[in-house]
């Protein structure tokens, strides 16, 4: 097995990645104050995207994926049963930031933008008294934050944490020229449809200088550098870059940061790779879906153990950054929050999440705050779902709840009762156009201790539509449809589904 480098040795090779940063100075006042004025706190909201409860040891997994985390929750809020609101990243970051169901933002398709009338109905609107940054690796993500940025004071362009963006090659090759360059690079960089680019030369020296610039950190990263085709980052930069500009604003102010990890490819760091070989963990085994591949447990076995691998390196940076909040004092005035905008699945011949199957994997997410003067540990059981953090972090800092989300204040601060036995609603609909009626997708509804799917109209399905039923308390695997067994618990589910249904297609018909 590799030698795994120490924490001085990797800074010495990232430290020949330059940051990059291009933020607009602001006015500034001291940022580590001892207090703001009255119940207005500091918030940052911190995603890692594609980050399964169900991998987590708080939530009972089998892996030691997050050690960082489990010493910080014993003194945070854990929910326990915490869903997203969609199963992949635009329906599940447009509900967590709008505080409403994907019905009614209807950012339900791929890469898609909000409804107009949910455009400056965000956290971002709610919150106008403090400063409001934010920053996504995430492609999908960031359009809904351009979407949002008439509320948003600073949102920092992708391009600013990743590894090769266009932006800092001209900035470093053309320093006295480069507002030319970047008029001419679309004619003479950008490739054609055949793969050539008008300038053969220029872009070949272009790859190579790239290609320098990322030599000695890809030997950090045994399975490639984090990051989706060729816009590669570093974790490490990006926290470190969040942290430095959080320190140096006035406050209050949100901070919505949505970083990719542990989202495939499964690219962990020399320090984490291979630390679950030959461990022995043995995932229970499940039957194929209708929606998964048969013959592929051992790919979906190695893939599991790579996401749990490329777990550790988040749990390493959340853990670096929540300590460097904590020892500036910043945490005192900060409301910190963990969670994500989906989960992934590794089971049933199913591997990821751009699938209609809704296993607890893959909409099951974690939820932990950490609330300030808080030093003790809490566990929350009650279902709750992304909608809700919105208007909880309204309440909390004494701005109005908006009128618009669908979401409910979480306990503790709200009385258990004000949510327990309420319907938790997931929607996938990619299939179906945006702004017609639903009649194309996979729903869940949670209620009590039953979760209903129902699957309906979807050409990879060979029926019209599938009924299932589980009772996740007792079944937290979901090994056993009740949908036969208990029949009258099934269609009575269904009748409450089929009715919501019926009400938010209404506007569409």
């Amino acid at each position: 097995m590799s030698r795994r480098l120490n924490r001085r040795e990797f800074l010495k090779l990232a430290s020949c990645i330059p940051l990059g940063w291009s933020i607009a100075s602001l006015s500034k006042t001291p940022a580590l104050q001892a207090s703001l004025p009255g119940n207005r706190k500091n918030i940052i909201i911190l995603v890692f995207d594609a980050f399964s409860a169900y991998s987590l040891p708080i939530y009972g997994y089998g892996r030691s994926t997050t050690p960082n985390i489990d010493r910080l929750s014993k003194k945070a809020i854990v929910y326990h049963n915490h869903f997203t609101n969609g199963s992949f990243t635009s329906p599940g970051t447009a509900s967590l930031m709008t505080g409403v169901l994907p019905w009614t933002h209807r950012a339900f398709r791929p890469n898609s933008e909000v409804a107009p009338a949910f455009g400056s109905k965000t956290i971002f609107n709610v919150f106008k008294n403090h400063h409001r940054i934010a920053y996504t690796h995430n492609g999908w993500a960031y359009t809904l934050l351009r979407q949002f940025s008439q509320d948003i004071d600073e949102l920092m362009p992708r391009e600013t944490l990743l590894l090769n963006s266009s932006d800092k090659v001209i900035a470093e090759l053309f320093r006295n020229d480069d507002d030319i360059a970047s008029v001419s690079w679309e004619r003479a960089m950008n490739t054609e449809e055949d793969g050539n680019a008008y300038s053969l030369f220029l872009s070949q020296v272009v790859e190579s200088f790239k290609a320098a610039r990322t030599r000695d950190i890809k030997k950090l990263f045994p399975r490639g550098l984090p990051g989706e085709g060729t816009e590669k980052f570093l974790l490490e930069t990006a926290t470190d870059a969040i942290w430095e500009r959080l320190s140096d604003l006035s406050q209050p102010f949100v901070g919505y940061f949505h970083l990719l990890p542990p989202h495939a490819p499964y690219s962990t760091s020399l320090e984490f790779f291979n630390a679950f070989k030959g461990d022995h963990y043995q995932a229970i085994r499940k039957p194929v879906d209708i929606f998964g591949k048969p013959d592929i447990d051992t790919i979906l076995s190695t893939k599991r153990t790579e996401y749990d691998e490329f777990i550790l390196y988040c749990d390493k940076e959340f853990g670096r950054f929540y300590d460097r909040l904590e020892s500036s004092g910043l945490l005192d005035n900060t409301w910190l929050i963990l969670t994500s905008d989906h989960g992934e699945l590794h089971e049933r011949g199913i591997g990821g999440h751009m699938t209609d199957a809704l296993y607890q994997p893959l909409v099951r997410v974690p939820l932990i705050i950490f609330e300030p003067g808080r030093n003790t540990g809490m566990d929350i059981h009650e279902y709750t779902s992304a909608v809700d953090i919105l208007p909880t972090m309204a309440y909390l800092n004494g701005e109005q709840v908006p009128a618009w989300t669908e979401g409910s204040i979480l306990p503790p601060f709200a009385p258990a009762a004000n949510i327990s036995g309420r319907n938790i609603y997931l929607l996938r609909a990619v299939f179906n156009d945006q702004y017609a009626p639903i009649k194309m997708a996979s729903i869940m509804l949670v209620k009590e201790n039953y979760k209903l799917l129902y699957h309906f109209g979807l050409p990879t399905m060979p029926e019209d539509e599938l009924v299932r039923l589980f009772d996740i308390r007792s079944d937290p695997e979901e090994m056993n449809d009740l949908s036969l067994s208990a029949p009258k618990i099934a269609q009575d589910l269904l009748a409450e589904l089929k009715n919501k249904l019926k009400e938010v297609n209404e506007p569409y018909h």
